[in-house]
């Protein structure tokens, strides 16, 4: 998959775009992506797709804007794995966000990128002001593409109200209310995060309960918390959050204690996988305490797993 962060200044091959900001890359975008493979062959046109870094809220109004689900990375690790071949990855920035709609539709899709069809929700906004609409892209005699919202009727909805719409704002409100059977369902899969195993304090090591470190790049997670988890298909359970019973600067870290495990993973890109949350980050009186309750969460890791 080839990934550019800049326009083509002559015109590319032709393609079939998606565009959007794909956080979470849930069942909805799930099915963009699906039928973006499936126009794509069809035409006999690329694959790309458009996406956007920083989200556009993190932008115009970081203090507001929501927690991310997933990194830069994990985002392009499930375009690889739904077959784009290319991702414009657009620098969210003053300059991207005054372009009115016509100039992003003449001068961006249509003379840069040679779209030849869009893809996008049928609530999709551009522009400066997010003046331009799905209508503008029709208009200006683009093959448009305009998917309804997915819904779920299996998905308990209880919590959400009446509403049975994907999005990633549901599956934020799931992870942050350890409803991790809900993210799920919208997701397609069990909420993960990914990153590199960087050597830590070795504090667990010392308590008797080695962990594998995982570097985040989450700055706001969706979900912090004890929960029991997968490492690479280990199971384990995992503290994500600042350790607030160790003194020092708290510092977000992801720390995985695998179960019957006694391998090297340093330097190794891992994926973790949450399936069940156990309880919220606790201060507790002393690394004795906090070692006995380690003790308890991992049985009740190892409960929930048999």
């Amino acid at each position: 998959m080839l990934i550019l962060r800049h326009f083509p200044g002559n015109k590319s091959q032709p393609c079939a775009l998606a565009i959007g900001n794909f956080d979470g890359v849930h069942l909805g975008h799930q099915a963009l992506l699906k039928k973006l493979k499936t126009v794509a062959n069809e035409q006999s046109l690329q694959t790309a797709v458009m996406t956007f870094e920083p989200h556009p809220r993190e932008f115009f109004t970081p203090e507001k804007a929501p927690a991310r689900l997933a990194s830069l990375r994990e985002k392009l690790e499930r375009f690889t794995d739904a077959g784009v071949d290319v991702v414009y990855l657009c620098r969210f920035n003053q300059r991207f966000a005054s372009f009115s709609s016509d100039e992003f539709i003449q001068d961006v899709l249509i003379h840069s990128l040679n779209a030849k069809t869009i893809l996008v929700g049928e609530d999709f906004r551009f522009g400066a002001g997010r003046r331009g609409g799905v209508v503008d892209i029709a208009n200006a005699g683009l093959n448009l593409i305009s998917l309804p919202q997915v819904n779920l009727s299996d998905v308990d909805i209880n919590s959400f109200g009446d509403s049975e719409r994907v999005s990633s704002t549901r599956v934020r409100n799931a992870l942050e209310t350890g409803q991790l059977n809900v993210a799920k369902n919208l997701l397609g899969r069990p909420y993960s995060i990914s990153g590199k195993v960087i050597h830590g304090a070795q504090l667990g090591r010392k308590l008797g309960f080695p962990t594998a470190n995982v570097h985040m790049r989450h700055e706001r997670p969706a979900l912090t918390g004890v929960y029991a988890v997968k490492l690479d298909g280990l199971n384990g359970v995992a503290n994500l959050g600042v350790r607030p019973t160790i003194a020092g600067v708290p510092k977000l870290l992801l720390e995985v204690h695998l179960f019957d495990f006694d391998g090297d993973l340093y330097d190794q890109h891992v994926h973790v996988e949450f399936f069940h949350k156990i309880r919220d980050e606790m201060k507790f009186d002393g690394l004795d305490a906090l070692k006995a309750q380690i003790a308890k969460d991992a049985q009740v890791a190892q409960h929930f797993f048999k």
